[in-house]
């Protein structure tokens, strides 16, 4: 199963859509995981129609409507795996044992907000990673996302994407 995760994309704010290329890994993908601030409707209706299945959050910069569609956690299992998405885990020092604790029952937390990609294993074993953004790289190097691999409940292949400048 290929997964395809993103967050904080805030279209059309940061850019007017995202880029061609993530277009192209949402299409393809198996599932699509968006750990939040999508900021406008238009972006969460065009997702679902160009993915096979779409797991989305709300984040703090979603309004009412979207707030209205887009839980603040989701929670799913795929081939076995056990998923949590959240937009927010709060300040990286002992983000590891604050989500360990939060999410008991996960293999995989998904999450976003700070447009700074992340890869780390908590102690109990819970994979924490946070995509980036494809369209507000802030102060990183390059606008990013992520695409991994499930199978038989493992997560493997996770390689964050670099964009190309805009």
């Amino acid at each position: 199963m290929r997964l395809v995760i993103t967050a904080d994309t805030h279209v059309p704010k940061r850019a007017r859509d995202l880029p061609e290329p993530l277009w192209d890994a949402i299409e393809t993908a198996d599932v699509v995981l968006h750990a939040g601030d999508w900021v406008d409707e238009s972006l969460l209706d065009a997702m679902q129609a160009r993915s096979r299945r779409l797991i989305g959050v709300h984040g703090n910069n979603d309004g009412p409507a979207l707030r209205a569609r887009l839980p603040e956690i989701a929670r799913v299992e795929l081939d076995g795996l056990r998923v949590a998405v959240v937009h927010e885990t709060g300040p990286r020092t002992r983000r590891e044992e604050r989500c360990a604790a939060r999410f008991p029952d996960t293999d995989l937390l998904v999450f976003g907000h700070s447009h700074i990609p992340w890869d780390t294993t908590a102690q109990s074993g819970l994979r924490l990673l946070n995509p980036g953004s494809p369209t507000d790289r802030r102060a990183q190097p390059h606008a990013t996302y992520l695409s991994a691999r499930v199978a038989a409940g493992r997560l493997d292949r996770v390689r964050l994407h670099r964009l190309p400048p805009r």
